[in-house]
């Protein structure tokens, strides 16, 4: 099976229509989204439509549960904040409802996915580094877990108890075959900040056994304009081109 993996969309309609035609042309048996598809960017109600209409295995992400009022916004910068309230002014009822409906750790056969980590997924913590990833693979009871929130991707590798190493590239393919566990950060679609401004996304084939992070570039100057006509915060147009 070939799973294609969807990172944090936040409002990106041209980053996410990028990368699902980027996935669709990998061929792919399933679709999973790791949250956050609302925040920042222009066109929230659209992406949801997109995700929804893929039939994507989703949970919530941060930004999605402040959208609805179940997240306190005061840690939140006063972009991100901004960002919020302008988009649940503009969300319909039923993209409400189906933010709603998202859970916060979904798990399959095959996989978990979670916004931030397993073992505080109410808190949204960030897997960014192989200490976070440690404490989340020890609650992690399936062979895959997928990831994002950081926006920066990475795959961690558990060879045994005492052995995680730690792939941070911005673009990789790897045989997973013989560890134990794998946790993959997928980065983000709409809002990358590994300084590669190329939407990211991750295809997983559990048949030949390997995970891999792909990049695909989109019309990052369109988002702005829209961002801009929205009167959105200048910084998240600005903060498109430069991948941070």
């Amino acid at each position: 099976m070939r799973i294609a993996i969807l990172g944090d969309v936040h409002g990106n309609l041209e980053a996410l229509s990028a990368v699902v035609g980027a996935a669709r042309n990998d061929g792919v048996d399933e679709w999973v989204q790791v949250g956050d598809l609302v925040g920042y960017g222009p066109e929230p109600s659209e992406c949801i439509d997109v995700v929804r209409d893929l039939g994507c295995v989703v949970c919530m992400g941060n930004h999605d549960a402040a959208v609805l009022g179940m997240l306190d916004t005061a840690y939140f910068n006063s972009y991100a904040r901004a960002a919020i309230e302008w988009t649940r002014l503009r969300l319909r009822t039923r993209d409400f409802d189906y933010l709603r409906s998202l859970q916060l750790v979904v798990q399959k056969k095959e996989y978990t996915v979670v916004h931030g980590t397993l073992h505080m997924p109410d808190l949204f913590g960030y897997v960014v580094s192989q200490v976070e990833a440690h404490h989340s693979l020890r609650l992690q009871s399936t062979f895959l877990c997928f990831v994002g929130h950081s926006h920066v991707p990475a795959i961690y590798l558990q060879r045994s108890e005492r052995q995680i190493d730690w792939v941070n590239q911005s673009e990789v393919e790897l045989s997973v075959a013989g560890c134990q566990k794998v946790l993959v950060n997928v980065g983000s679609v709409g809002q990358p900040r590994d300084e590669d401004s190329r939407a990211a996304y991750a295809i997983c084939d559990t048949t030949a056994q390997t995970v891999a992070i792909k990049r695909v570039q989109y019309d990052i100057a369109s988002v702005q304009r829209k961002i801009r006509a929205a009167g959105l915060p200048e910084m998240l147009a600005h903060r498109l081109s430069l991948g941070v």
